[in-house]
This record gives structure tokens, sequence and C-alpha cells, in this order.
């Protein structure tokens, strides 16, 4: 996996998957990518303000958010990332939600 550390200027949020450090960027890619699986992301950054996102968006998000690099044979699984969710509560997850769903509304400054 990718031992490269995020970058909070490019948007990225680190997120740490079965051990290893890795990095979630929300690229247009990406962010199309869990548009098409979860449906419009605006109602998405409404739905995790009024605290009803769910486990399984969070953990499609991220996922679909993992830095091109670490899209290789090595490359968590969904379940990994989910695990990794679960790992750290959802209250370790809330720094990475931040910095995505502050991407998704603000884009990069």
């Amino acid at each position: 996996m990718n031992a490269a550390p995020a970058n909070p200027l490019r948007g990225e949020a680190p997120l740490v998957i079965a051990g290893q450090p890795c990095r979630l960027r929300p690229s247009f890619a990406a962010l199309v990518a869990a548009e098409e699986e979860l449906g419009p992301l605006f109602a998405l950054v409404e739905r995790a303000g009024q605290g009803q996102l769910r486990l399984s968006e969070m953990t499609a998000l991220f996922w679909h958010c993992l830095a091109p690099s670490h899209v290789q044979s090595h490359a968590p699984t969904r379940e990994q990332v989910g695990e990794a969710v679960v790992a750290i509560g959802l209250a370790g997850c809330a720094a990475p939600l931040r910095v995505l769903l502050g991407q998704i509304l603000q884009g990069q400054g």
C-alpha cells in the first residue's frame, strides 16, 4: 500500500486500513463513482449534516476515494475499508469524513 502521507493541500485525508496508512483523495473520478453508487453528493452531505449518514455510505465514499496509487494488486477491499471504519469508530472517522465532505462542498481552495 502507499506509504506517502496524506496531503491536506490536495484535499487528502489519512485512514489506516488493515494496519497500513492510506490516503483518501476525493478526485473527480472518485466522486463520480461514489455518486453513481450513492446518489447525489449534495444529498449525501445533507444526510451527514443531519446525522443520517449510514455506515455503508461512509464506507463506500472512503473506498471510492482511496488514492489512485492504491488501485493495484494490494489495494484494500471494500470489506477491509469497512473493518477499518468499525475499528476506529465513528468518532475516529469524523476527521477524514469532514475533509472529504468539505472537498465536495468547497473544492480545493
